[in-house]
This record gives structure tokens, C-alpha cells and sequence, in this order.
């Protein structure tokens, strides 16, 4: 094991470096200021302003998302690599941009697809360039504090999102996307800041060649076996980011511990009494991992083989999500984001970082464009999936809709952004008291099972991989 100290590695760091995570971390908090806020807006039954679309049409809306944002990269890692990453980046930015101006325009279906397909894919344009950059700034003695401190900067950006997010829709849902177009374009000023790293790869290749290499590449057995075990992993963890927030917003009652939060950090509906936005509950996940994940990713260097981590780290993330929706309770819930966010530090930089590593050394972005297929097929099945699930048995919409026909036998059903409101007056209760009547005939809680089950199983065989990985030299390089 190496004897280098977590401060010595980390002064070694070079200039591009630290330059590609400041914009990793503008991108992201410009991503999450709208990602962690748009389960709401796109489906939320009872949203002031909100498109009330279902949340089986947001779970499709996140299939499509996901589909775009994840599979581009295969094609724009190769790309990347021959043409120059500096180019791409600024392709991604006017993407992006284009992309957050139609969200924040347009209202109906169609069209707002289209401008969440215009983000996706600039978001699919940005990444491999940046990671590209980044790769190719580290050396084996500084990788593990490195992905590191490029997990944490994301995170930076997933923590300072949700509170952008809340202040700008406090104006209006319109002006959270104006918002994020604007700090997107930031980016650009420091593209002049330092030279462009030279990805090694062979220049003279025509873009036949360079999607021929791409598909080669990809039939690499190892590399196919690892892209479908985590892409199980994705379908389990993101799920905190697409179906928690209409979960807490439904079930969870955090009063209790709202009264001594100041009012920035409260939901605008009040129907419940004061309760913490479901955006400041999450945000305990990046927050956590700012504070931890590049010491912890340097520990882990030093104790545990990648694959190791990655094992123990889907065990942290299934229990903890299953726990996170096991009760109303939000001091059981914040237990369980501990739990899970325990687990995301131990796998999620050490997925990238495997991936870096079994890299050539002239295909770094394409290997990170590569990432991005698990997160393909496991957030867009999953968050389709997830739709349906919660769309069916944990909507407190559509639970409403469910008591009023089977217990109360009213026929003459209202409106899914009325239910709520209207059974409440009919059983003469107050908003908390029929939450809890709900939550109680109906166990919303099981939506997150068949989850958490499939990130155990996905545990199981990452638990085969690694006694196959002991006979691969440079499965712990």
C-alpha cells in the first residue's frame, strides 16, 4: 500500500486539475439547481404553478432524459478525444443554455420533453471533454484522491443547486431555469484560463474510425459484464433524486423539527402546518459527501481494492434507501440518507475511477463516455419504472382518489390536484390526520422495496465479479 499523505497527493494536483472541477461544479449546480426540484414542477398534484403532468408521464419524461443523457456519451467520449475537448465544451454549453430556455417557456407535453431532451444532451456533450481533462491530469499515485475531489466538487453543485432552486421559485418556476441557463454560460470565461490537454489520441482518425473503435471498444467482456451490474446500482440510487421528493412532499411529516429552522429553509404549502422543502431534506446527501468523500476516498485507497468498495458501498445505498421510505418520521428518514450516502462514497467515485483505470491510455474520454451507459439503462428504467410504482401505490393523490371510492363509495371522483383537499373535507379531519390515515390503510412505504432488493442482488454479483477480477493484474493498480 502507498505511504503518500492525503495533503501530499493533493498539492501535486496540477492547474487544469482544479480548473475542470470549478466548471464540474458550475455545471452541476446550474444541473441539480433544476434536478432536484423537477419531480415536483413536472408532476406534483397540488404545485402552485407546476405542470400537474402524472407521474407515470414524469417517469417517461426521466426514461427519455436518461436515454439522451447517457448513451450521447458513447459517441461524444470518441469524439472528445480526436477533435479536442475545449471544442466540445463549448458545443455543451450552447446546448444546455438552448435547453434550459424551453423548460422554462414551454408548458405542454411535447415541448417540454423536448427542451429536457435538449439539456440531456448537452449535459451528454460536456462530460466526457471535462472527465477527459481530468483523467488525463492524474497519475496512479494521485487517482483516488483525485475522483475524489471530482465526486466532492459534484456534490458542492448538488448542495448549492436545491437552495438556488427554492430562491429563484420563490419569483417564479420559470426564473429557476432562466437562473441555470445563466451560470451555465460561465463555463465559457474559463475555457481562457488554461491550455488545452492533448488527449493522445490518433488525430488523423475520420469519424468512421472513430465509431468503429467506439463499438470495439465496448465488447470488451470485462467492460460489458461491469456496465450491466451498475447499471442495477443507478436504478436503485436514483431514485432519492426522482421519486424522494414527491415522497417527502406526500408523507413525510417534519414539523417537529421545522420550528427551529429558519423560514428559508420551509415548504411553501402549508397545509400540514410548517415542514422543511424537500429540496433542504435531500440536500443532507451532498452535504455529507462535501465533508467526506476525498478523505474517504483516500482511506479506502489505502484499505479496500476498488471492487471491494464498490461491493460493500451497493449493500449502504439498498438499506438505506429502503429505510429512507420506511416511515413518516423525518428523523428516520435523514437516518436513512446517512445510510445512503455512506454507501454512494464508498462506490460511486470507485465506479469511475475502475472504469479510468482499465482505460487505454489514448481512450480516456470514450472510457468515461462509457460510464454513462449503466446510468443509461439503470435511471431510465428505473425512474420509468419508479413512475409507475408510485403513480399506482404511493401518489397521496391518487391514494386520496382510492379512499374516496373504495371506503367512502363516491363515484363522482374530482380532479387528482383536488383529491387531497376534498377528502379532507369530507371526513372532517385536519391534513395531518388524514396523511396518517392514508399512510396507515394504504402502506405507501413499499414502493421502495423491490429497490432495495434489486440493489442487494446487484451486490450479490458484484460479489462474483470480484473473485473473477482477483486474476486481472490490474484490478487494484
Amino acid at each position: 500500500m502507498r505511504k503518500t499523505s492525503f495533503w501530499a497527493e493533493t498539492r501535486s494536483l496540477t492547474w487544469p486539475f482544479w480548473v475542470v472541477n470549478i466548471m464540474e461544479t458550475i455545471e452541476r449546480l446550474a444541473y441539480y439547481g433544476v434536478r432536484v426540484v423537477i419531480p415536483i414542477y413536472i408532476a406534483q398534484a397540488d404545485e402552485i404553478g407546476g405542470l400537474h403532468f402524472s407521474q407515470s408521464d414524469k417517469g417517461f419524461i426521466f426514461l427519455w432524459w436518461a436515454l439522451v443523457q447517457s448513451t450521447l456519451p458513447i459517441l461524444s467520449g470518441g469524439f472528445a478525444d480526436r477533435y479536442g475537448y475545449k471544442k466540445q465544451i463549448v458545443v455543451a454549453i450552447i446546448l444546455k443554455s438552448l435547453g434550459y430556455l424551453t423548460m422554462a417557456t414551454q408548458r405542454t407535453f411535447w415541448p417540454f420533453l423536448g427542451g429536457c431532451l435538449l439539456l440531456a444532451a448537452g449535459t451528454a456533450v460536456f462530460k466526457p471533454p471535462i472527465q477527459g481533462t481530468f483523467v488525463k491530469t492524474l497519475t496512479p499515485e494521485t487517482s483516488g484522491v483525485g475522483w475524489g475531489f471530482f465526486y466532492m466538487v459534484i456534490n458542492v453543485g448538488a448542495f448549492l443547486g436545491p437552495p438556488l432552486a427554492h430562491f429563484l421559485y420563490g419569483y417564479s418556476w420559470p426564473m429557476v431555469f432562466y437562473g441555470c441557463a445563466l451560470l451555465v454560460n460561465l463555463n465559457l470565461l474559463w475555457l481562457f484560463t488554461y491550455k488545452e490537454v492533448d488527449s493522445g489520441a490518433d488525430r488523423a482518425a475520420g469519424v468512421w474510425q472513430v465509431l468503429v473503435d467506439t463499438g470495439r471498444e465496448i465488447l470488451n467482456p470485462r467492460l460489458l459484464a461491469f456496465i450491466i451490474i451498475i447499471s442495477v446500482f443507478w436504478a436503485v440510487f436514483e431514485q432519492l433524486w426522482d421519486m424522494l421528493p414527491n415522497f417527502i412532499v406526500d408523507w413525510v411529516d417534519s414539523s417537529s423539527l421545522a420550528r427551529h429552522l429558519p423560514e428559508f429553509m420551509l415548504s411553501r404549502n402549508l397545509s400540514r402546518g410548517p415542514q422543511i422543502a424537500q429540496e433542504w431534506v435531500i440536500n443532507l446527501n451532498p452535504f455529507l459527501v462535501i465533508l467526506l468523500v476525498a478523505p474517504l476516498s483516500w482511506y479506502f485507497n489505502r484499505v479496500m481494492r476498488r471492487l471491494t468498495s464498490i461491493f460493500f458501498g451497493f449493500i449502504f445505498v439498498s438499506l438505506g434507501l429502503y429505510v429512507v421510505g420506511s416511515s413518516m418520521s423525518i428523523y428516520v428518514l435523514l437516518g436513512g440518507i446517512v445510510g445512503f450516502t455512506a454507501g454512494e462514497m464508498m462506490c460511486s467515485p470507485k465506479m469511475r475511477e475502475y472504469l479510468a483505470v482499465i482505460a487505454p491510455a489514448d481512450k480516456k474520454a470514450l472510457y468515461m463516455g462509457y460510464s454513462s451507459i449503466p446510468y443509461a439503462i439503470g435511471w431510465g428504467y428505473g425512474s420509468f419504472l419508479g413512475g409507475k410504482i408510485y403513480e399506482k401505490s404511493g401518489e397521496k393523490a391518487n391514494l386520496a382518489l382510492r379512499y374516496m371510492s373504495e371506503v367512502l363509495g363516491v363515484h363522482d371522483l374530482p380532479h387528482r390536484s383536488q383529491a387531497f383537499a376534498k377528502l379532507t373535507e369530507m371526513l372532517g379531519q385536519t391534513p395531518a390526520q388524514v396523511t396518517r390515515l392514508l399512510w396507515e390503510k394504504y402502506d405507501p412505504s413499499w414502493v421502495w422495496t423491490p429497490f432495495a432488493i434489486a440493489g442487494i442482488l446487484a451486490a450479490a454479483v458484484m460479489f462474483v465479479f470480484i473473485q473473477l477480477a482477483k486474476r486481472w493484474e490490474d484490478v487494484n493498480a
